[in-house]
């Protein structure tokens, strides 16, 4: 069994809580339970009660549902620091997904009591809960828009670069690693299995990524290879072919990096 972390310590490192004086924490922390989850149990099923809401210290949860054709939706892969289950928690209304851990995983689950209890004594955890639900309707009307604007490879596109974001990739040929397998990765862009690997395969034939399991390296733009020693000066490079502008991003230092005109 894994050592106990000091409750409190760890809600103060968290946005929401770091405000709090050691008294509202002790507080908050007697209501609050350590759960150490293997990887694939499920936390809660569409249809429980939520009794609260929970707090990711480390590993991955996912939140999903069942279409009635049977597939599964997945809407959200929570991470360390990550939070859910506050806005239903608030409605008093039964969870609308299920929870499912993608890794062995450590949760904090605090109270709804010891929730509203605080909102009555302190108004600014209030407006820190709002702040953090509004992020998360943000997202969710991100992704409305991604599935209705995008096509499946600008999806793609945008969620490789936003992983090679997340894990400070170094300049030139970059190597990031998906957080989770590709089927789940493909639900959370709204694309079938079939679909996602088609677009990779695509991507790799164009030569802009390499596949190799998880692995995914992004290619940048690499200059034309000067002339071989002795041939003289290199012919002059043909004209630039019309089309859409290449897609770029910002990397680490304010640089732009080239991804292809992918659309």
């Amino acid at each position: 069994m894994p050592p106990k972390i000091k409750t409190q310590a760890f809600l103060a490192t968290l946005p929401l809580f770091k405000e709090f004086a050691p008294a509202e924490l002790d507080r908050l922390s007697a209501s609050t339970t350590e759960l150490h989850v293997p990887r694939g149990e499920i936390l809660f099923n569409k249809g429980d009660p939520a009794n609260g809401f929970y707090l990711v210290i480390y590993g991955q949860v996912k939140l999903s549902f069942v279409t009635p054709s049977g597939q599964e939706k997945v809407v959200e892969i929570i991470g360390p620091g990550g939070s859910f289950g506050e806005a239903l928690m608030f409605m008093e209304k039964p969870y609308i997904v299920m929870a499912q851990t993608l890794a062995d995983t450590m949760l904090l689950h605090v109270a709804k009591e010891a929730v509203f209890d605080e909102l009555a004594r302190e108004p600014d955890f209030a407006k820190k809960m709002l702040a953090g639900l509004s992020r998360r309707l943000h997202s969710l009307i991100s992704d409305v828009e991604s599935y209705s604007l995008q096509s499946g490879t600008q999806r793609v596109i945008g969620y490789l670069l936003r992983q090679d974001d997340a894990q400070a990739a170094d300049s030139g040929a970059t190597k990031l690693t998906l957080p989770v397998s590709k089927a789940i990765v493909a639900s959370r862009l709204n694309l079938t299995p079939e679909h996602f690997s088609r677009i990779l395969h695509d991507l790799q034939t164009l030569g802009l990524i390499s596949v190799d399991g998880r692995d995914v390296h992004i290619v940048d733009g690499a200059a034309p290879p000067g002339p071989p020693p002795g041939a003289g000066a290199a012919p002059a490079p043909p004209p630039a072919r019309a089309g859409p502008p290449p897609r770029l991003r910002a990397s680490p230092g304010g640089r732009r990096r080239r991804i292809g005109g992918v659309g």
